[in-house]
């Protein structure tokens, strides 16, 4: 048995060589890939691998905040990789009831000894243990003491739930406390994975049966004409029956709401202004029932291979690809009966999705994306014939990259309108419940994930008067 102890290497060892990629500046996402890539490892290892890299970036600042507590030096005065490997062991301590304390604690100690730290494994070790005792049930007092004392609610709310504090702020302006707390303890949890049946392939019964049949579990997701929820454990995706034959896809059902605001009819002309990876571009040619054209553009064309890829699979044959910024296509002028835009944003609304987003947004990025935003709604404008329609979307909570860019753009082209939606329409249970009754007609939409369960999602649909 000893002679074999290095066939499997140690997950613990993988999600500290992720987490250091990320502290160099790489994508949580992207370093996670790298290293299960190189180092092939057991289904059983590879979930915790996941769990240990992605959870340790979402909490980070609730770990620091231990880190701070239990400590002498602080958690930014620690070496950088004594940092990451507390970060370990706290967040396995905190966050996961499948390891028993004494195994976390054990193995967190032996990774600083393995890691060039053999002379501070005793207080790696003094570390943890401290934070088991404080955390233990004590003379019936609730199980976990705040390892952090503030005054400011705000503070106290975005240390607890490992957040900007500039985000929480956002939040409970705009939701008030109670929503922003159900928002911030939401977007902590693992992602849904949702599907989009491709009726020009499959019905929903025929995926729904097909699923079941393979031990899948999926729901249907009311409303939502194309849309099964997987369940827990459903393995690899492109294993599962039905993803060669092109029958479905993943997409978020809120995403999937905006292609079906848009509406598009089969042979017309629809453009995609932000296209990459596809996801959209594939369902408003699926709507169209693969007549017409939908034009896919994106700035890069190595993102615009994914959209190839996805219409290949889908074999959906009316999408036409356009490498090129959008905000200066001149061509597409006055072409197009409908416009989608998906613009860049923040992506406040699925930070489930992308464990290290949260810490790389800022107050500056958002006002550029706005700027960005406004850029693209102005140029796709001039796309759409008159009587045509477009929508504006983005998968962010943030007002300065949804009503008020919108707001902007009415007020600068009195041509455009915010049209009604049909009351019969599945988007029209997401019309922005804040809005005065005589408002709610016109008005814009908003997918909020810890009311809706979907991902967060800003979209309106605007339509272009004859001039």
């Amino acid at each position: 048995m000893s002679n074999n102890h290095n066939a499997s290497p140690n997950p613990r060892q993988l999600a500290l060589n992720a987490l250091r990629a990320v502290q160099r500046g790489a994508y949580a996402d992207i370093a996670l890939d790298r290293v299960l890539q190189q180092s092939p490892v057991a289904a059983v290892d590879r979930r915790l691998v996941t769990e240990l890299v992605y959870g340790s970036v979402r909490r980070q600042r609730t770990l620091d905040a231990c880190i701070d507590r239990l400590a002498k030096k602080k958690s930014h005065q620690q070496p950088p990789d004594l940092r990451l490997i507390l970060h370990l062991g706290l967040y396995q301590l905190r966050y996961l009831d499948h390891i028993p304390p004494s195994a976390a604690v054990d193995t967190t100690v032996e990774l600083a000894k393995q890691s060039g730290f053999k002379g501070l494994a005793g207080f790696v070790n003094g570390v943890l243990r401290n934070y088991v005792r404080l955390s233990a049930p004590d003379d019936g007092q609730e199980n976990e003491p705040p390892l952090w004392e503030t005054d400011d609610r705000i503070q106290q709310l975005a240390i607890e739930q490992s957040y900007p504090d500039w985000m929480v702020e956002l939040w409970v302006n705009q939701f008030g406390w109670e929503d922003a707390e159900k928002l911030c303890i939401w977007l902590n949890q693992a992602p849904q994975i949702d599907l989009r049946v491709n009726p020009l392939k499959a019905s929903i019964e025929q995926v729904e049966q097909a699923m079941q049949a393979a031990g899948v579990n999926v729901t249907r997701i009311a409303g939502f004409p194309q849309a099964l929820r997987l369940g827990q454990g459903a393995g690899a995706i492109d294993r599962l029956p039905g993803f060669a034959e092109g029958w479905w896809t993943v997409q978020d059902s809120s995403a999937q709401l905006v292609s079906h605001l848009l509406n598009p009819q089969p042979g017309e002309v629809v453009i995609d202004a932000c296209a990459a990876p596809g996801g959209k571009t594939t369902h408003l040619a699926e709507l169209m029932q693969d007549q017409g054209t939908v034009w896919g553009c994106d700035r890069y064309a190595s993102r615009l291979k994914k959209l190839i890829a996805n219409a290949a699979r889908l074999q959906l044959n009316s999408i036409q690809i356009c490498t090129g910024d959008s905000r200066d296509l001149p061509q597409f002028k006055n072409i197009a009966d409908r416009v989608l835009i998906d613009a860049p944003c923040s992506g406040l609304g699925t930070l489930h999705r992308h464990a290290d987003a949260r810490w790389r947004q800022t107050p500056e990025t958002v006002q550029e994306l706005a700027q960005l935003q406004t850029e693209l709604l102005n140029e796709a404008a001039t796309w759409v014939k008159p009587n045509g329609l477009m929508v504006y979307a983005t998968c962010t909570l943030h007002p300065d990259e949804n009503e008020a860019v919108v707001d902007r753009f009415l007020n600068d082209h009195p041509e455009w309108q915010i049209e009604p939606i049909p009351p019969d329409h599945p988007a029209a249970k997401f019309v922005d419940k804040t809005l005065e009754e005589t408002e709610r007609d016109r008005a814009w939409l908003k997918v909020l994930p810890h009311q809706h369960d979907m991902d967060g999602f800003f979209m309106v649909l605007l339509g272009k008067r004859e001039a």
